[in-house]
């Protein structure tokens, strides 16, 4: 998209002179995999509410190869079952919004796509 806007601060009506701006969508990441299905557990959604947490975003995160808060071992696990089509695992810890901080503390959640790319589920692990 190209939009033009009036150079110096002069008026467009009485300047034919123009600065040409390009403007480009925001660049997404390029999916690693497919997701299949997506699905979040009760639990995980009342959790992603309270935490005013967008759910596409981890989303975008966990499709691009942003695994999140796990241990580096868990990293190349992925990394090894996007060759192997094996399970992924994502965790990502939410922070309490703001004003929230004295009454809630971080809270962890996983995104897990299965071995045969059909089904991702967003989930507490404790609902694991």
């Amino acid at each position: 998209m190209k939009t033009s806007i009036p150079a110096d601060n002069q008026h467009p009506a009485t300047d034919t002179s123009e600065t040409s701006v390009t403007t480009e969508p925001p660049t997404l990441p390029l999916p690693r995999f497919d997701l299949g299905e997506l699905y979040a557990t009760p639990g995980a959604q009342e959790t992603l509410q309270r935490y005013q947490t967008n759910p596409f975003e981890l989303v975008k995160r966990h499709v691009s190869g942003d695994w999140g808060d796990v241990c580096p071992e868990d990293a190349q696990a992925n990394e090894d079952a996007l060759k192997a089509g094996s399970r992924l695992l994502s965790a990502y810890l939410l922070q309490p919004p703001l004003g929230e901080e004295g009454n809630l503390t971080s809270a962890k959640v996983w995104l897990i796509t299965e071995a045969d790319r059909s089904v991702t589920t967003i989930l507490l692990p404790e609902e694991y």
